[in-house]
C-alpha cells in the first residue's frame, strides 16, 4: 500500500498582507503544497477580506520549480455564482463554496468546471452531511471547518474530528481520489488526531505565520498528520 498523502495549504489570511508575494514565495519554499486563498463578504461571515484582483497579484509567485502551486480558494461569499469567473481568470486551481450560499448547489459546481477549475464544497461545524448525498462523485474535494468560518486564530473544535471520520468513509467508498480538506485552528499539536481522523490536506493559518518559522512549523504539522494517517491503517 502506498504511503498516504499529506497536503499542507498555509492560509494567507493570517499572512501579512503588506507583502503577500513574499509570504506565498516564502511558504512554498518552507514546503507548501497548496496555497489557501479565503475570500469574505461581510455578508455571509462577519469579515471582510481579498478578492479576485489580489489573486491575480499572488499568482505569479504560486510557483514552484518552473511549476504552478495550487490557488486554493475558499468563497465565504453569497450569492457565489457571479465571484467564480472572476476567480478563474485570476488563476485559481480550486474554488470551494458553502452549500448554503448556493441557490443550487449542483449548477454551481458545473460552473467551477466549466472553467477548468476543480470544486469543492465546504460543510461548517454544524452542517449536516446529507448535503454530500447527491453531489459527491461531482468534487475533487470536500473542506470540513473545524472553527465558525470568518476569522483566524480560533481554537479547533473537537466534534469535528468524527466528522471528518463519516466523510473519509464516504470517499473511501466512491472510490475517487477527492481531496479531505480540514480548516479551523489546525496546528501541530492536534494535527495526528486530524491525520487519524482521516483528513489528507491540512489549512494552516496562524500556526505557519505566526512564529516565523514556516519550514519547521510546515514540517511539524505534516509530521504529526502523517503519523495520524499511518495510525489509521495500522
Amino acid at each position: 500500500m502506498p504511503s498516504p498523502t499529506m497536503r499542507i495549504a498555509p492560509s494567507l489570511l493570517s499572512a501579512d498582507f503588506a507583502r503577500l508575494g513574499e509570504e506565498v514565495t516564502a511558504v512554498i519554499a518552507a514546503g507548501a503544497d497548496v496555497i489557501h486563498f479565503d475570500v469574505m463578504d461581510n455578508h455571509y461571515v462577519p469579515n471582510l477580506t481579498v478578492g479576485p484582483l489580489v489573486c491575480q497579484a499572488i499568482k505569479p509567485y504560486a510557483v514552484k520549480d518552473g511549476q504552478s502551486v495550487p490557488i486554493d480558494v475558499h468563497l465565504m461569499v453569497k450569492p457565489v455564482d457571479a465571484l467564480i469567473p472572476m476567480f478563474a481568470q485570476a488563476g485559481a486551481s480550486i474554488i470551494s463554496f458553502h452549500p448554503e450560499a448556493s441557490e443550487h448547489i449542483d449548477r454551481t459546481i458545473q460552473l467551477i468546471h466549466s472553467f477548468g477549475m476543480k470544486a469543492g464544497l465546504v460543510l461548517n461545524p454544524a452542517t449536516a452531511l446529507n448535503c454530500l448525498d447527491h453531489v459527491l462523485d461531482e468534487l475533487e474535494l470536500v473542506l470540513l471547518m473545524s472553527v465558525n468560518p470568518g476569522f483566524g486564530g480560533q481554537s479547533f473544535i473537537e466534534h469535528v474530528l468524527p466528522k471528518i471520520d463519516a466523510v473519509r468513509k464516504r470517499i473511501d467508498a466512491s472510490g475517487r481520489d477527492i481531496w479531505l480538506e480540514v480548516d479551523g485552528g489546525v496546528k501541530a499539536d492536534n494535527a495526528e488526531r486530524v491525520g487519524n481522523a482521516g483528513a489528507d490536506t491540512l489549512v494552516a493559518g496562524s500556526a505557519v505565520f505566526s512564529g516565523g518559522r514556516y519550514a519547521e512549523s510546515i514540517a511539524a504539522i505534516r509530521t504529526n498528520a502523517l503519523a495520524g494517517a499511518l495510525a489509521r491503517r495500522a
